[in-house]
């Protein structure tokens, strides 16, 4: 197995992004869209934050009501904004940390993903999927 990749090998690069000023609607179709799982939060090109489809999941009642479950979660996400569900205490990680410190810091978190910055400005993201992928190509 190579040692001291750079997570830049592995990361997202081209990196979908929501407004501080968005709906949760819209991130939910972004979700379902782009079939991912985490958001970065920009105000201007400043990283803020980040929305995962868990936190959306934490605020909506989908899985309790099965007719016009679309008009509940409007409703429901009418009643929040990004920046209160949003995780806003983020790790951010450089560019040129290795695959294994960013590894390591995913392991000892409750977060699956990680944005990739040059100072405030979001580069990219990098999540356990992408660390599984890469330990099987590695294999």
């Amino acid at each position: 197995m190579k040692k001291n990749v750079p997570v830049s090998a592995i990361m997202t690069k081209h990196v979908i992004t929501l407004k501080l000023t968005d709906d949760l609607t819209k991130a939910e179709s972004i979700f379902k869209h782009y079939k991912i799982r985490h958001v970065p939060v920009v105000n201007g090109n400043i990283l803020v934050g980040m929305l995962s489809y868990t936190d959306l999941l934490r605020i909506s009642f989908v899985d309790a009501v099965d007719d016009d479950a679309e008009v509940v979660d409007t409703m429901v996400y009418n009643m929040f904004t990004i920046e209160q569900v949003m995780t806003k205490k983020l790790i951010k990680i450089a560019p040129d940390l290795t695959i294994r410190e960013a590894a390591e810091i995913l392991a000892s978190n409750e977060f699956h993903a990680l944005p990739v910055c040059l100072h405030d400005l979001i580069v990219g993201i990098v999540t356990t999927t992408d660390m599984i992928k890469y330990l099987i190509h590695q294999y």
